[in-house]
């Protein structure tokens, strides 16, 4: 049985302390499934490419002759990690491109934008149908329809 905070427990015993596990909403959504997989890739990448490193480290001051090609390997290990990093912060970019974020317009820089694009709007709009101080009017240079490839 669940009891929630707050609540004497059911079966009447009022000094028991709240359980050790409480239920709280996630602050953050999980990530999608392909920037999560690309994100463990590069987490194992980059931990083998530490192992590397620590193995040419420590076989270099033993003067073990492992050493000279786990040098190379981790400088190998090392392009591969810098990718690794990459293809995660690209996935995420292609991923948010192809099926957008959520944003809820709540800062203030947002509606002060919309409120100066709604302005131009508006002065745009009085320009083109000739309201007074309109700049253009409505005197505008008209072109000829062109012709198209079966009347030429």
């Amino acid at each position: 049985m669940v009891e929630q905070h707050g609540t004497a427990p059911a079966d009447g015993y009022a000094n028991v302390s709240p359980g050790l596990w409480t239920e709280e909403p996630a602050v953050r959504y999980r990530m999608p499934d392909p920037v999560r997989k690309a994100a463990v890739r590069a987490v194992i990448i980059m931990a083998v490419t530490l192992l590397q490193a620590m193995i040419a480290f420590l076989s270099t001051l033993a003067g073990s002759w492992l050493a000279f090609p786990m040098v190379l390997s981790s400088v190998v290990s090392t392009v591969g990690a810098t990718w690794g990093v990459l293809d995660v912060w690209v996935t995420r970019q292609v991923w948010n491109q192809r099926h957008g974020v959520v944003s809820v317009p709540s800062s203030t820089a947002r509606r002060l934008r919309r409120e100066r694009r709604r302005a131009r709007r508006a002065a745009r709009k009085a320009v083109r149908a000739g309201a007074p101080g309109g700049v253009r009017g409505a005197a505008r240079i008209r072109r000829p329809a062109s012709k198209t490839l079966s009347e030429a």
